[in-house]
């Protein structure tokens, strides 16, 4: 089925997959404690749009929400603490991307893209363990920046039923995305201190897609009436 002259809309879904490969675990130590915040994983959703240029070539455009899922932990050697907690940063994303297809058989076909993401974030976050002994705070380093983005994956196309689509999405934001603090209370004796560390969060996720883009025939141009 040719995509030349298609514009369709598409809802995805799109588990996040936690490899430290694309998200480095974060961890700092000062006077005996360890602090460490890692990205557990996540979900994004949301809708787009693809216009066909060519049979092999398309763009694509839309919005999502993500919601990034992260643990961390406190331990102190020292006093024997070690506790943990959880807690959801959520951002959104607006990409456009470029598309090259190649056929694989009558209604397979398989895509690259690469493109640009403008993400933006609502809100900071905060989390709590259960004892109220730690808590981790996110803060935005700003409420929108830029990012890079790539994608591969296949497709099957109906011909009246719309496409199906399986494939993997990176996802890289050019500056670091957020900054973390994780804090430590300790309640004596011989008196209560409280302890805090800093440290940044990149933001990068890799995804697994799962696609639908509705049927839509292609435009035709309608020939001139004659009188």
């Amino acid at each position: 089925m040719a995509q030349r002259g298609v514009t369709t809309l598409g809802l995805q879904l799109k588990p996040v997959i936690a490899l430290d490969y694309f998200d480095r675990n974060t961890a700092e130590e000062i006077d005996h404690v360890r602090y460490t915040m890692n990205l557990q994983g996540g979900i994004a959703f949301g809708m787009n749009v693809r216009v066909g240029v060519t049979n092999m070539i398309s763009f694509e455009t839309g919005i999502g929400q993500i919601q990034r899922r992260y643990s961390f932990r406190i331990v102190n050697d020292t006093s024997g603490f070690d506790a943990t907690g959880t807690m959801k940063y959520v951002g959104y994303e607006m990409p456009i991307m470029g598309l090259v297809f190649i056929r694989l058989g009558e209604r397979a076909w398989m895509n690259t893209a690469l493109g640009a993401s403008m993400d933006f974030y609502p809100s900071d976050a905060e989390g709590f363990m259960a004892d109220a002994a730690g808590r981790a705070r996110i803060f935005r380093k700003n409420w929108a920046q830029g990012g890079v983005i790539g994608n591969i994956g296949v497709e099957y196309r109906t011909y009246k039923s719309g496409t199906f689509y399986l494939g993997a999405t990176y996802h890289r934001p050019f500056n670091d995305m957020a900054v973390a603090d994780m804090t430590w209370t300790y309640r004596g004796p011989p008196a209560i201190s409280t302890h805090t560390v800093r440290t940044t969060l990149n933001g990068s996720y890799l995804t697994v897609d799962l696609r639908y883009y509705f049927h839509e025939d292609p435009a035709r141009r309608k020939a001139p009436r004659t009188k």
